[in-house]
């Protein structure tokens, strides 16, 4: 066990809504931090290098992959998505929460790796009509990449067995309280 910080991987399929609970947690804990990911994939106009995603070419990207730099990373719709092993490291030794935003492989990973010190949360959309809703509402993809998101998620679903805990997104303010009670009682122990 590295300090007592907590690695809090929250997976789930696209448009369940895992960046927004990440928010909603930050604003209520001062101990969380939010991990920024690697990524190859083009930033949006909106996005920030180093805020929203460090993003590195694919040569950069498969490089910190040799220097092993990264403690997990997967190739998702042809681009590069990861961890750096600095972010986690350092929460660890700070007695920080490190809040992922993270595939559900990726989350299984840190699980396998910093098994005494992490959590894993699993967000449950609250049917396949909401959503699909959700999906086509944030404007950020094509029908193409939509489709793409949707054939991932039975996989997704199936891995979700193997996480600590499986919370249902249905209202934003009940899932959140759902998780800062699982990280209160962790932090008691």
């Amino acid at each position: 066990m590295i300090g007592k910080g907590l690695l809090l991987p929250i997976a789930a399929p696209s448009g369940t809504g895992k960046t927004t609970v990440c928010r909603q947690l930050m604003v209520h804990d001062d101990r969380m931090l939010f991990s920024v990911s690697a990524t190859t994939r083009p930033p949006r106009d909106y996005e920030q290098d180093g805020v929203d995603y460090f993003f590195l070419s694919r040569v950069q990207f498969e490089q910190y992959i040799r220097d092993e730099l990264l403690v997990e990373w997967e190739e998702v719709f042809g681009n590069y998505y990861g961890t750096l092993k600095s972010y986690v490291e350092q929460a660890l030794t700070r007695s920080k929460i490190l809040l992922l935003d993270i595939d559900v492989k990726g989350a299984l990973q840190i699980k396998k790796l910093y098994s005494e010190n992490t959590l894993t949360v699993f967000l449950m959309p609250p049917n396949q009509a909401e959503l699909q809703r959700r999906l086509k509402g944030r404007s950020t993809d094509d029908e193409r990449t939509i489709a793409l998101r949707n054939s991932r998620i039975p996989e997704e679903i199936e891995l979700s067995h193997q996480f600590d805990y499986q919370i249902i997104n249905d209202k934003l303010n009940e899932a959140v309280q759902k998780i800062s009670n699982i990280i209160e009682e962790y932090w008691q122990k």
